[in-house]
Order: structure tokens, then C-alpha cells, then sequence
């Protein structure tokens, strides 16, 4: 009796044993990245004079953010968890709603399920799915950033759905909080956003947005890109912004970006932007309501393995006189120069 009990206990210990090494075989990795940022910058003004997000310190070598990724995937089960330390981060948040006062910031907590190989569902605090740019420095080719950027979202909580009809369509619906780049909603999920992806031919992927509720307002977002050659892409952002909730105003905007290898790890690239207010209360990070603003920026990313060197110069015109000269008088022109590194991993 005792021999047959040792026997099944060595059985059932080398049965688990197995199960663990196959296990461990077959779960994925988790998967961690991110990225670390600097900058210097130099407003010939002499003082910060453009209001657009990130990278607002005058003749300052100042910090940017560290960006930690981490995301896995197990079977038909994935989540992507993401936290950002400094002032790049904490300037994303809304007070009161959701920020704890601390120099980090959560920029992704989701899960997602694969019902089907084409039918995905996901919820949680999610990089929102508007706009060219987004909030790490990795995944912009520009170091400053758009009007149009700073002034729509940032994040969205909620739930969406994703089709995948073909490697040339798909289409996305979800519902989200009330309030944008807040992990947490005021009145409840009273907002709705939906993008369709298409990619006509290869190298061109155009996505139509939109996000829409009755206490932030409605914007309508076009966001493409097409490498036409391997050396040059072309990229354009175009979107119109209106207020609700008894608030009178928005924007509209229009963004262009073409960019040229001019060796296997030098890239140039311009962005060319024009925004403009539309009349009411509505406050935005940019021209007063009425107004338009052209802004104009020459950048170069220079590439060292995971370290990119970023150059840039930027000029803004207003058609108001927005900004403030040396003498601290107005003016409609306002222009600056910033170098940035970003090391990726």
C-alpha cells in the first residue's frame, strides 16, 4: 500500500512537473518596452511663446519622460499596460479627474479578446485613436507638436469593437467617458467614436474618424499616410471640432507632412499646419476664437541604433498678434529651435 502510494505521489508530481515545462514552453514572454526623452529649446523671444503640448522650457536642457510598455499575449487573451514619468506625462491629465497630483501618468491599461482571428473587443484607458500624432516622442518624426494635436484627445476609456474585413478594411466602434484623457468619466460612457481603416494600395493607409457626445463635443478626423517611394512619405492630418454642452466654438485644421530619406539613418521632414478657432467661449491652446494660426517646422531625425537626434526649427504666424516679442511686445510671429534625443527600447 505505502509502495503504491509512493509510486502514484512520483506519478502525479512528474505529471505537474510536465505540465509546468509545457506551460512555460508554450505561454509568451512578457514583453516590455519604452523610451527615455531630452530636450533643449530656444524661443528667440527668449521666453516660451508657443502654446502647443511638451516642450515648453526656455534655454533649458529639460526632461521629457520615461515610458514604460509592458503587454502580452496568451491564446486569444492580450493586455497592454503603459506608465509615463515626467513632465511630458503629467501634462496629459486632467485635473481633478482622475490625476494624483504625481509626476506619472497612466497612458494605456486595456485587455483585449480575440472573439474570432477578425473580431476583436477591448476595454480600458486607451491612446485615443484621433489624430497624426501621438504622445510618445517614438512614434512622432516631429519633437514639437501640432495645434491640432494639443487641442484634441489625448486618451479615451471605454469599450470598442474591431472588424477586420480584409487586410484593406476594417472598422471600429466603441462607446467612452464623457471626458477625454481621464481615467475616470463625470456623468458616465456618453460618448461615441467609430474609425474606418482603408488601405486603397500598398504603402497607403488612411483612417476616418470620428468621436462625438454631448459633453465634449464632436470632432471629425482625417489621418493618412502613403509611402509613395521607399525614400519619401507623405502624411496629412485634416479635422473639424465642435463644442456642445452649451459652449459655442471649436476648430478646424488641416496638417501636411512629407518626409525624405536622404540616407539609411538621416530622414528630413516638414510639417506644414494651418488652424483655425471658431468663433464662441470654447478655450483653446492656440489662437484666440476667430483667429488662424500657420505654423511651419523643419525637422531632421538622425539615427544612432536606438538613439534618434532631432533638430528642429519651428516658426508660427498668427493672424492676431498672439505671441510676445524680447521687448515683450506683441507680435503675430513667434519662432524656436530644439534638439532632442530619444533612445528607444
Amino acid at each position: 500500500m505505502k509502495t503504491l502510494i509512493i509510486i502514484s505521489a512520483i506519478l502525479l508530481i512528474t505529471s505537474l512537473t510536465v505540465k509546468a515545462q509545457d506551460s512555460t514552453k508554450t505561454d509568451p514572454p512578457l514583453v516590455i518596452t519604452g523610451s527615455v526623452d531630452a530636450y533643449y529649446k530656444y524661443d528667440f523671444s527668449k521666453h516660451a511663446n508657443i502654446p502647443t503640448s511638451f516642450a515648453t522650457d526656455h534655454n533649458s536642457m529639460s526632461i521629457g519622460m520615461v515610458d514604460l510598455g509592458l503587454k502580452k499575449k496568451v491564446g486569444k487573451a492580450a493586455f497592454v499596460g503603459e506608465l509615463s514619468f515626467g513632465p511630458r506625462g503629467q501634462s496629459q491629465s486632467i485635473p481633478n479627474a482622475g490625476d494624483n497630483g504625481d509626476s506619472f501618468h497612466i497612458q494605456n491599461l486595456y485587455m483585449s479578446y480575440d472573439v474570432t482571428d477578425k473580431f476583436v473587443l477591448t476595454g480600458g484607458y486607451m491612446a485615443t485613436f484621433i489624430g497624426y500624432e501621438v504622445i510618445s516622442p517614438v512614434g512622432n518624426f516631429n519633437y514639437s507638436t501640432s495645434y491640432l494635436f494639443t487641442n484634441g484627445p489625448f486618451q479615451n476609456a471605454g469599450f470598442k469593437a474591431t472588424y477586420t474585413f480584409s487586410d484593406k478594411v476594417s472598422l471600429m466602434a466603441g462607446i467612452f467617458n464623457d471626458q477625454w484623457n481621464a481615467y475616470k468619466a463625470n456623468t458616465g460612457l456618453n460618448n461615441f467614436g467609430a474609425q474606418l481603416m482603408i488601405a486603397p494600395v500598398k504603402g497607403w493607409t488612411a483612417y476616418l474618424n470620428v468621436i462625438t457626445g454631448g459633453t465634449a463635443g464632436t470632432e471629425f478626423d482625417l489621418t493618412t499616410a502613403y509611402q509613395i517611394t521607399d525614400a519619401f512619405k507623405l502624411g496629412l492630418n485634416a479635422a473639424d471640432y465642435k463644442a456642445t454642452n452649451g459652449t459655442k466654438g471649436g476648430f478646424t485644421g488641416v496638417a501636411l507632412y512629407p518626409q525624405l530619406a536622404v540616407s539609411k539613418d538621416v530622414t528630413l521632414g516638414l510639417r506644414g499646419e494651418y488652424f483655425k478657432t471658431k468663433s464662441g467661449d470654447f478655450v483653446l491652446a492656440g489662437p484666440t476664437p476667430g483667429e488662424h494660426v500657420t505654423a511651419v517646422t523643419f525637422t531632421a531625425n538622425i539615427k544612432a541604433g536606438p538613439l534618434s537626434l532631432i533638430p528642429e526649427f519651428r516658426l508660427d504666424n498668427n493672424s492676431a498678434e498672439a505671441f510676445t516679442k524680447s521687448s515683450g511686445e506683441p507680435s503675430k510671429n513667434a519662432s524656436q529651435f530644439v534638439i532632442a534625443a530619444v533612445y528607444a527600447f
